[in-house]
């Protein structure tokens, strides 16, 4: 059991953070036994804890019992001395360490953390504060130049790595289904349903020239084949006969999608508006935000999408901000589709600090709009649906990797050959730290002239090859708040030894859930950390997993327990 003592205002940082971090914890009891303790608080108290970690960027009482020479203060740092960089985006305080004590991460040649004393009885010191930065992580995000850091998974694997390198056996619920590497989510924001809808005005224009003029300096660039150039012109030349409903709509993006994922759970938002560019939206062209469609024009797809098993949600205009129009942009969306519950991704990833709380009393049950239109990468840092701080109940599926921002020309600009390598670390970053990878591919991106079709079902044959869960966005939510009704609770039995119970509070889950109990090497104190053991159990989250636990945790220290291959 994990018991943490931090500051008052941190308490719902703190409650997040080991939602995500899923392993029996509680708020610090003066006078109770833990394995381990964390501390941000300015006191530290006295315990016989295996592990004690202190963080914060602020003195601590104890520092001179543990020789702690205080070096510089800084923010904004990058430390180094794990297999990855952590950023830190709160205060930071340095130290000078004696022989003693053991640097564990550094900045430059500053130490930033460090451990001292005997496993068994070790403490770390580390000079940020984790509940801050977990707030900062999930409030306002990471900046874009570190959208390719898990930060916040870095830091639970750190806390991980302390806690076996002490000696202490652990288990945890990960953030995967059981039976899985990881989880994939395909998600399509509809922003256009055709070309037709748009005759002479900016969308359609635009296309002619970036078919025509556009597509030949690509091709020139050696960024576009001459088969595509020639699709491209004709495209271009094939505008008369589609308005005059004598060819296909090339931009027409059900169809395509239905075939290209077959079988597979995918999430549609819909614009709910025809004709409405939304309110306090930034810049000189934000006329443009407005779509040609409503939900209303396009119900014999939604109800296409619907019998195909696929979720519709909505595309916001102004749910962002306003209550009152974030409930009829739902209505708009309930009325059409016939769906009880519904998630919302803002029209242009609008948002602000009051976004979760706004979207919440409208009634929505998830957002998808924390993510980079500028790059792929992880705006909050990790690969879990979190709750935001605004928020009470609403969930938040982060957005990983979208069409533009790997394509377009000012944002990532990546040939097709970078952008799948780029995909495939997200994918083996999911496969490590568990999770959920989103996908976002828009609605034309498969036609001309973007021609981004092929790669999105390269894509789909990657993650079909992987051992993976394909979720719609609802489902992928609720798995993850199932996993949140799970509940740890130190219990004391008939012989008056205390074990961890765990019970399960919510409706059957849609897959059972994993649980790995962690377990030092038995030569901890010699072996690195990467010598831990590990072994998983499936739980569907009823009774009986607690024998199975206890057994695990007591071969901890023999030589009956090795490394799994």
């Amino acid at each position: 059991m994990i018991g943490v003592l931090a500051r008052p205002e941190q308490r719902a940082s703190v409650e997040e953070f080991f939602e995500l971090f899923k392993t029996p914890w509680e708020h610090y009891r003066p006078g109770k036994s833990y394995d381990v303790v964390i501390v941000t608080a300015d006191t530290v108290p006295e315990t016989d804890a295996r592990l004690i970690v202190i963080l914060g960027s602020s003195p601590k009482q104890t520092e001179r019992d543990l020789g702690v020479v205080a070096g510089s203060k800084r923010r904004d740092a990058v430390l180094a001395g794990g297999p990855d960089p952590l950023p830190i985006y709160g205060g930071l305080q340095t130290f000078r360490t004696s022989e003693e004590q053991r640097a564990l991460l550094s900045v430059g040649d500053e130490v930033a953390a460090f451990q001292v004393g005997e496993p068994g009885h070790r403490t770390v010191r580390a000079g940020y504060d984790l509940f801050d930065e977990v707030s900062i992580l999930l409030a306002a995000g990471q900046p874009v130049d570190f959208a390719p850091y898990c930060t916040l998974e870095l830091h639970i694997e750190y806390l991980r790595k302390w806690m076996l390198g002490a000696g202490v056996s652990f288990f945890e619920i990960r953030a995967v289904p059981a039976g899985y590497d990881f989880i994939a989510c395909l998600t399509h924001d509809i922003d256009f349903v055709g070309i037709r809808p748009h005759f002479v005005d900016h969308s359609m224009l635009g296309f002619v020239y970036r078919g025509t003029v556009g597509a030949l300096r690509r091709f020139v660039r050696g960024r576009m084949s001459a088969a595509r150039l020639l699709r491209c012109w004709s495209a271009v030349l094939s505008l008369p006969f589609v308005y005059a409903g004598w060819t296909k709509d090339f931009w027409e993006p059900f169809d395509w999608y239905l075939e290209a994922e077959k079988d597979l759970p995918t999430t549609y938002f819909l614009i709910p508006f025809k004709g409405v560019a939304g309110e306090r939206v930034p810049g000189s062209q934000a006329s443009r935000r407005a779509s040609a469609y409503g939900v209303s024009d396009i119900q014999q797809s939604v109800q296409k999408l619907r019998g195909a098993g696929c979720e519709v949600g909505v595309h916001g205009l102004d749910s962002w901000h306003s209550v009152e129009k974030g409930c009829a942009e739902l209505k708009a969306i309930t009325d059409a589709s016939g769906a009880a519950s519904v998630g919302v991704r803002i029209h242009w990833l609008l948002q602000d600090e009051n976004t979760p709380a706004v979207l919440e009393q409208a009634g929505y049950s998830y957002d998808s709009t924390c993510g980079f239109n500028e790059c792929p990468g992880y705006r909050a840092g990790t690969t879990q649906v979190f709750r935001p701080p605004a928020a009470k109940k609403l969930l938040e599926l982060p957005m990983h990797i979208q069409d533009g921002a790997l394509f377009y020309p000012k944002r990532s600009n990546l040939s097709e050959a970078e952008a799948f390598e780029r995909c495939e670390t997200m994918f083996a970053n999911a496969e490590r730290f568990g999770g959920v990878v989103t996908l976002l591919w828009h609605d034309r991106s498969h036609g001309a002239e973007r021609f981004w079709g092929d790669f999105y079902k390269e894509l789909i044959g990657s993650l079909r090859a992987r051992n993976v869960w394909f979720g719609s966005g609802a489902q992928v939510v609720e798995w993850f708040r199932s996993r949140r009704e799970i509940r740890f609770e130190e219990e004391t039995t008939a012989s008056g030894s205390r074990e961890i119970g765990v019970s399960y509070r919510g409706p059957k889950p849609l897959h059972q859930f994993l649980v790995r109990v962690n377990l030092p090497h038995k030569d901890f104190a010699t072996v690195p950390t990467e010598g831990a053991i590990s072994e998983d159990i499936h739980w569907n989250g009823e009774s009986g997993i607690v024998p199975n636990l206890r057994k695990l945790l007591e071969d901890a220290n023999t030589s009956a327990i090795h490394p799994l291959t």
